[in-house]
Order: C-alpha cells, then structure tokens, then sequence
C-alpha cells in the first residue's frame, strides 16, 4: 500500500504548458539577445516557480534543454545545468510565507535582483574548472565581469516588480484550465 494517495503524475496538459512556458523563456532570451546582460528569465524562473513550486523544474530545464539545442551543448552551457537552482530556491523559500502585496513585490525584485548580481560568481567555478583556472584567477573572472552582472542585477530588479502580476496571471489561468468549460458539460 502507498505511502501517500498523492499522485505523482503530471497531466499532459501541465506538460503542455510547461513546455509552452521554457519556450517562450528561450524566444524571450532571444528577443532581448541584442541588451547584453537583460532579460526576463528571472521574471519567469520567479513566477512559475511561486506557481507551480517544484514542478518549476520542469520548464526550467525544458529552457535550458532547447538553448542547449539551438546554441550548442557547449562549455558555456554546463553552468546552465545549475545555476537556475539558486533562484527557483530562493522563491521556493519566498512563496512559504504569506506576504502582503506590499511587502512581496520588493521583496521578489531584490531576490530577482541578487540573482542577477551573482550571477557571474555563479558562473565563476565552472569557468574555472573548464579552463583551469586558478582560485585567483577565478576571482579576477568574476572582478571583471561586475559590470555586467550590475546591468544584469539592474534589469532582474526591475523585472521583479512583474512577478506578482505574472504569477497572479499564470494562477489564473491555471485554475480556470481546470474548470470544464459550458460546451464540455453538454
């Protein structure tokens, strides 16, 4: 007898959309290819993951399945197998608590904005290990990269004050999915 009368299948229609949600991650990056360091993957990581808590994985990884796809299962991709985790936990943490609007909002555009500011020293040790960089050399990776990790900690910061709306949308959107329509009930 199970443990748990907890099902652990995924509906086919939440694999659907999780594949539709890391797609449009990965259009998304594209679109915004040409602002270095600018993006609205944390934006998304952010709100699916305070919707659909670990099931978040699945569109995170559907994202870095097709970029590896189109962009080449490179070196630079490796760090892609992880560095995604830090900020699904970080609103896997957040999304515990029972927050006002008025406290959520900042609250998510700094965690969104600490991602993107770390982003490069998350970077950094797989960097290191590919090229066999040194620890000082590691560092010295990282010190030159602060200007673009500042851009990029910028613009998650600002994208952070979409993510109460996105996820207001997407729970939405996923709770009336759930409800048969007047037409199916005939």
């Amino acid at each position: 007898m199970p443990l748990s009368t907890r099902s652990t299948k995924i509906p086919v229609r939440e694999l659907v959309i999780f594949a539709v949600l890391g797609t449009i991650m990965y259009i998304s990056r594209i679109i915004m290819q040409g602002l270095p360091s600018v993006h609205v993957l944390g934006l998304f990581i952010a709100s699916i993951t305070l919707v659909y808590r670990t099931r978040a994985l699945i569109p995170i990884y559907v994202y870095v399945m097709v970029e590896g796809t189109f962009a080449g299962f490179s070196f630079w991709w490796l760090p892609y197998t992880y560095i995604w985790l830090p900020l699904w936990l970080m609103f896997m943490l957040a999304g515990k608590f029972d927050l006002s609007k008025k406290v959520k909002v900042p609250l998510y555009m700094i965690l969104c904005g600490l991602h993107g500011l770390m982003f490069g020293t998350l970077y950094a040790p797989a960097q290191a290990l590919m090229f066999g960089l040194s620890f000082e050399g590691m560092i010295a990776w990282i010190i030159a990269g602060l200007p673009f990790d500042f851009i990029h900690g910028v613009s998650n910061f600002a994208m952070g004050a979409l993510i109460v709306p996105l996820s207001e949308l997407l729970k939405k959107l996923n709770s009336n999915s759930r409800q048969p329509s007047p037409n199916m009930l005939r």
